[in-house]
């Protein structure tokens, strides 16, 4: 993936550390390699919300821009694992700087959990 040149521009370093994990699912793939190596099965199924075209999309540009390293093994079928490069374990204290806020800031969050309704039942005669 072509990177956007921001020499020279105000605020260029922040600019260019947003690029490379911009978008709604580069963050969280990130966030889920911190646990460790993991092939793409078990990544799919920590995000169920991403479709599998998405998740190759994603890991090819994390993997272009040096953050994820993905290693094939010559099995049959093929096994494929990825884990966090150096660089993108640089990137750690970042993700979970935006895991904390996100979880201080979850009630005024979109993708907050909906408050639960409590339903009375009526009374019964007796």
């Amino acid at each position: 993936m072509k990177r956007k040149n921001f020499a020279r521009r105000p605020g260029c370093a922040v600019e260019a550390a947003l690029d490379l994990i911009d978008g709604k699912w580069k963050g969280v793939i990130l966030y889920h390699l911190q646990a460790g190596t993991q092939r793409f099965g078990e990544l799919r199924r920590r995000m169920p919300g991403i479709t599998q075209r998405m998740l190759t999309k994603q890991l090819r540009a994390l993997e272009d821009d040096g953050l994820v390293i993905r290693k094939v093994y010559a099995e049959v079928p093929p096994r494929v694992e990825y884990t966090l490069s150096e660089l993108g374990e640089s990137l750690r204290p970042v993700i979970d700087i935006l895991k904390a806020w996100g979880e201080s800031h979850q009630e005024r969050l979109s993708c907050a959990p909906a408050p639960e309704v409590i339903v009375k039942k009526p009374k019964r005669a007796a």
